[in-house]
């Protein structure tokens, strides 16, 4: 089963470092997030990916191009113009990597990729945000309710105070935050039917927006609810505090030995 990335978007609330690279390639403890999403389905046995790049996406193909050489040892003959790999670290992926366009909506980037993906069911997930979810469970969780879309919802926790109004404006409570304050969210980690393509006009389409609303529609999307842990990576915050999960050796998403 293939697995598709988008990473197009420009990445414009975390510009310190989108300005120089698309935000999937922002680095979490020397490696791109994408790469540490990548190595999550991969230890899952999900090796094929298509990633859906578009702002400066030669920067995406160059890092895989490249990726020998940066792990792997290595020994070049000047004489003969030549390399050779000593010592191969290097991944067992199948990545294919497509320029679905610089302004392309989400919903466009998917329909651009069905070339690639052919006629068959498949993961998708967004290039900027990590997880600990099986992946098996949902994919068994999407098989058995047969519809074409299985998103996965995480819980986002309220962050302020919160207070209980009555309807004239009295203030009732005002209470610290709690878990029932929070939403529920599309964390990415989704699963689809080849029959989404039919659901994707073209490059305008927003898979969030008129996408997603035309499936609830016709009652062709489940959620799959993910208590484990979810962080998305929209600011340098975010950032900030997926390096030092990581650099403290206690990263959750990190499901691979």
């Amino acid at each position: 089963m293939k697995v598709a990335i988008l990473a197009g978007g420009y990445g414009t609330r975390i510009s310190e470092e989108s300005v120089y690279k698309p935000k999937p390639m922002i680095e979490i403890g020397g490696k791109p997030i994408l790469w540490h999403i990548m190595k999550h389905y991969s230890e899952y046995g999900f090796t094929d990916f298509v990633i859906l790049a578009g702002y400066k996406q030669y920067v995406i193909k160059e890092f895989f191009a490249d990726y020998f050489l940066h792990n792997s040892d290595v020994a070049f003959d000047l004489a003969n113009n030549s390399m050779e790999i000593l010592n191969n670290k290097s991944e067992k992926w199948k990545v294919t990597i497509i320029d679905t366009g610089l302004d392309t909506m989400t919903g466009g980037r998917i329909k651009r990729a069905q070339e690639y993906i052919g006629n068959e069911s498949f993961m998708l997930t967004y290039g900027d945000g990590v997880s600990n979810i099986d992946l098996n469970k949902l994919l068994e969780f999407h098989k058995n309710h047969g519809k074409i879309a299985t998103v996965s919802m995480v819980s986002i926790a309220q962050k302020k105070g919160v207070l209980d109004v009555s309807d004239d404006g009295t203030i009732k409570a005002f209470r610290e935050k709690a878990d029932e304050d929070g939403a529920l969210i599309n964390g990415g980690f989704m699963v689809l039917n080849p029959e989404i393509f039919d659901y994707i006009s073209g490059d305008s389409s927003i898979f969030e927006q008129d996408v997603s609303r035309q499936l609830v529609e016709d009652n062709q999307i489940m959620g799959y609810h993910h208590t484990g842990f979810w962080q998305c990576m929209d600011t340098q915050r975010e950032k900030i505090l997926l390096e030092r999960l990581w650099q403290s050796g206690q990263a959750p998403w990190k499901v691979w030995n």
